[in-house]
């Protein structure tokens, strides 16, 4: 069977990568691009008996600039690698998108331009040309609607056509490629001017409620206030609803776990191993699914949610005041927004900085923005102990800890911008996508499966052996204490003075491997005589908390170190892998952690003075 490959190209938040799913399915996988950090995406599909390999290229607004992404599309794109590369253009915006595909047509010759979300142009009233456009630029025009897999066969077909030599493709070349940069890039841009003249019939206009939308929420005077708005519906809806699904979750465990124990004692294994395998592995696992879970299989549909419509970039447009201010790069309001779901996606996500001081910058102070492993642990300490139960005291209470993260990672990027990392602040371009009407069957495929089953995975990965650790602790005795209490009497007097203690801080030490993991910790450093039906009842983990010495001043405390403390060993890894520095890796491990005792040192003298 033959085998061609297909290079998607195009300008981020075009639909390029709806459209390589569409092509591919689930028959995918991610890397890295041969010796560079940037990620790539390559799938495959199968068109008239014939193997088709695509490689999603990197979005890129032109191949001539000094990225690490424009670098990487214009090596694969000039190595002659792909048979034929399809540029997925923004049939909304095609003045803007236009100028990346006729860069490429003037280096390659198999080229398919993909005028993608053909339907929100039709509503805008915008009306193109697509046959003067394929005149004008010696390529095919397809007109598409990946989100509703409209035009996707028309893709295929006219790829295989051009693989088998059954349309010659004779694109229009501009002969810019050799002019110096400064000219090369007028003349694009001029060009494209041009061609868009001549074939966009009616460039339409928004409509009136996007319009109002982007008055109140790119407004200086609304915009802020409004992004405080949706944060905190966010965190009330997940907070109020959580409880219903935590309390049949709980159930279900402890029916499961009262059979499983049945199941153990039926079983030659001596006591001890029962007890490790039911008090240490399972009792920890469960408690993970029983807290973990609900919060998050609501906080990530939600999220998704403001993503799909187009919510999520107009509040990085928000907050890219704030980050000028400290001499940051305005993307970095991109990257942590992402924190919010993964600190690890959101490192990561860093790459569309192009200037390196800048990256570093959004690099090391990500983990200053709590992840959705951490809000559990947020949502219930500040439900019980700091808000009574009060579920407007609770959300006042959430957004206030929001703002402090993203203050204090404002006031640590202006402090790395003044000291180990000065530099001049470079441009800032956000593209702003259009609002759509959200996809309801795949928000909740895209954040079940991928976002909230992934994480509750790595952190029940975490969870089993964290638990048997903490009942061989429990368990193994030095003289007459056991290992855990010596260790946690070790670090009492340390902790205290942070308004800790020192369960709360060898808890977080061993939650190394993710953050979900503390909580659990702490319930089975205290709990070993709690039966696993108690696991998902707040009630008693609370009354736990406070027989063992907790107070609202321990509560608030232990969520300020939650915020405030080193990034888990994934982001860590993947903090090694983008920045290719021990250096870097070890600051974005002690920044973290100092400013965390720093901060819980000053509200620990705070609030016991007053």
């Amino acid at each position: 069977m033959k085998e061609y490959t297909v290079a998607l190209a195009g300008n981020p938040n075009t639909g390029k990568s709806t459209v390589f799913n569409a092509l591919t399915g689930l028959n995918q996988h991610t890397g890295n691009w041969s010796g560079k950090t940037v990620e790539k995406a390559v799938g495959k599909y199968t068109f008239e008996d014939t193997k088709f390999l695509v490689a999603d290229l990197p979005g890129v607004y032109s191949l001539y600039s000094d990225s690490a992404e424009e670098k990487c599309a214009k090596d694969y794109i000039v190595s002659n690698e792909a048979d034929v590369v399809v540029v997925i253009a923004d049939a909304t915006c095609l003045e803007r998108n236009l100028n990346l595909c006729i860069q490429i047509t003037d280096i390659f010759d198999n080229v398919v331009l993909c005028l993608n979300i053909i339907d929100e142009a039709k509503k805008k009233g915008i009306i193109i040309d697509v046959r003067l456009l394929s005149e004008t630029l010696g390529i095919p025009v397809i007109c598409t609607s990946a989100r509703d897999g409209k035009g996707i066969r028309d893709i295929k077909k006219t790829v295989f056509d051009i693989c088998e030599k059954n349309i010659d493709v004779k694109p229009k070349k501009l002969g810019f490629k050799d002019f110096e940069n400064e000219e090369r890039s007028r003349n694009y841009i001029k060009k494209t001017e041009e061609i868009c003249s001549d074939v966009i019939k009616n460039k339409g206009k928004a409509s009136f409620l996007a319009e109002k939308a982007d008055k109140v929420l790119l407004s200086k005077k609304f915009g802020i206030p409004t992004v405080i708005i949706m944060i905190c519906l966010l965190f009330i809806i997940t907070a109020r609803v959580s409880n219903y699904p935590c309390d049949i979750i709980s159930s279900f465990l402890s029916y499961i776990g009262e059979r499983f124990e049945y199941f153990l004692n039926t079983t030659p294994l001596s006591p001890q191993v029962i007890s490790l395998i039911y008090d240490g592995i399972f009792t920890t696992t469960a408690f993970v699914v029983s807290v973990m879970l609900p919060p998050m299989a609501i906080f990530f549909p939600l999220f998704t949610f403001l993503e799909d419509c187009g919510f999520l970039p107009r509040i990085a447009f928000c907050l890219d005041g704030i980050f000028s201010k400290a001499d940051a790069h305005g993307k970095q309001a991109v990257t942590s927004m992402m924190a919010f779901g993964c600190n690890a996606a959101a490192i990561t996500n860093c790459r569309i900085i192009e200037s390196k001081r800048e990256r570093l910058i959004a690099i090391v102070t990500n983990n200053f923005i709590p992840c959705n492993g951490r809000f559990p642990l947020i949502i219930v300490l500040t439900s019980s102990f700091i808000a009574n139960g009060n579920l407007f005291i609770m959300s006042a209470a959430i957004i206030a800890f929001i703002v402090m993260a993203i203050g204090i990672t404002f006031l640590v990027s202006k402090i790395l911008s003044m000291t180990i990392l000065k530099g001049m602040r470079s441009s800032f371009v956000l593209e702003l996508p259009p609002y759509r009407r959200p996809q309801i069957g795949k928000i909740l495929v895209r954040s079940i499966l991928d976002r909230t089953i992934f994480v509750l995975g790595r952190a029940i990965t975490a969870a089993a052996p964290a638990g048997a650790l903490i009942w061989l602790l429990q368990n193994i005795y030095v003289g007459d204490i056991s290992v855990i209490n010596a260790i946690s009497e070790f670090l009492d007097p340390f902790a205290k003075v942070f308004g800790l203690n020192g369960i709360i801080l060898a808890a977080f030490f061993v939650a190394f491997p993710a953050n979900e993991m503390v909580l659990p910790v702490v319930y089975m450093c205290l709990g070993g005589a709690y039966a696993v039906s108690d696991i998902g009842n707040m009630a008693s983990f609370m009354t736990l908390l406070c027989e063992n010495g907790w107070t609202y001043v321990t509560a608030f405390c232990t969520i300020l170190f939650s915020m405030n403390h080193f990034p888990c060993a994934t982001a860590l890894l993947t903090i090694k892998k983008e920045t290719e520095s021990l250096f870097w890796t070890f600051m974005a491990f002690i920044i973290p952690l100092f400013t965390g005792f720093i901060v819980c040192f000053t509200a620990n003298f705070l609030l016991n003075l007053i």
